[in-house]
């Protein structure tokens, strides 16, 4: 299945206050995302990056904290602009492929997405759950809370973003990867009964057998969105990424995982986040997260 996709650069860092992250999208365009997908047979247009209003001139000194949260007002700026983008992308009949960039561009995206279907499946790769708020947080950087208020937990300012609160359906989310959840994330994922696949499970069932389990659970959506967050795979294999937890997946475990994946032919849209050159050697992180997304565009093994 060929898809005529929108690359929509998020240069957004203000969710964690790293810089480098601003530089992600670029190198994922280096490390030759267009020119693999293109060789897998789809059509891209690069949209270039989404500016805010707010530059990302970061220092201790300057970091605003507003409401128990670290730049609420550029995130909010930056998801408006973003979720603009992305619902073009949908209106047009394009897939929206937006690369970053910290995880909260995952407001943005999912804000202008979300929208366009009555029962959004999403599925949630990541090390963290990112269903902190102010009240839960340790840190009070909002891309460790981006996943609550894209489902209407958390502060007015961002779960209004592009006008609507709760652009997700608890129902529909999918956690696969997690190993590093703070104690408000546990209490709200059993409250709402999210279903969250630890890598305990991981190593239990087998990748193969979780994505099984996550199609059977979002059979009813009506789109799928795969937020892939590249510090789900272990640390070992990524470097270049800002929040790093031993223990996490495998590129060859992830292959598969996004191989089986496209054969569903159900993916609509997707975020690729938290590549961090800064912290990275050679490239290798853009490198590695554009040779596993490749699976899930059209490569095979066999």
């Amino acid at each position: 299945m060929s898809f005529e996709i929108d690359l929509i650069g998020a240069t957004t860092a203000f969710g964690q206050g790293k810089p480098g992250v601003t530089f992600g999208p670029d190198a994922l365009r280096m490390a030759g995302i267009v020119e693999m997908l293109e060789q897998n047979g789809h059509t891209v247009t690069d949209v270039g990056n989404i500016i805010g209003n707010y530059p990302h001139n970061f220092t201790k000194q300057n970091i605003k904290v507003t409401d128990d949260l670290k730049n609420l007002d550029e995130v909010r700026d930056y998801s408006e602009a973003l979720a603009k983008a992305t619902s073009s992308s949908v209106e047009n009949n394009k897939f929206p492929l937006t690369i970053g960039g910290d995880h909260s561009l995952a407001l943005g995206s999912l804000s202008g997405i979300a929208p366009h279907y009555d029962n959004l499946g999403v599925i949630w790769f990541d090390a963290h759950g990112d269903l902190n708020t102010a009240e839960t947080s340790p840190s009070g950087n909002i891309h460790g809370m981006i996943l609550a208020e894209l489902l209407g937990v958390g502060n007015d300012k961002l779960t209004s973003v592009n006008g609507f609160n709760a652009k997700l359906k608890f129902e529909n989310v999918v956690l696969i990867g997690i190993r590093d959840l703070d104690d408000g994330e546990k209490e709200l994922i059993k409250e709402k009964n999210i279903l969250t696949f630890s890598m305990s499970d991981v190593r239990i069932l087998g990748l193969n057998e979780i994505l099984n389990r996550t199609l059977k659970h979002l059979e009813h959506t009506d789109g799928l969105h795969l937020s892939f967050d590249v510090d789900s795979i272990d640390p070992m294999e990524v470097k270049g990424t800002g929040t790093k937890v031993p223990g996490g997946l495998f590129t060859s475990e992830v292959i598969m995982f996004m191989e089986e994946l496209s054969k569903t032919n159900k993916l609509t849209s997707m975020d690729l986040v938290e590549v961090n050159p800064l912290l990275d050697e050679e490239n290798k992180t853009a490198e590695t997260a554009v040779h596993v997304t490749e699976y899930l565009f059209g490569k095979r093994t066999k």
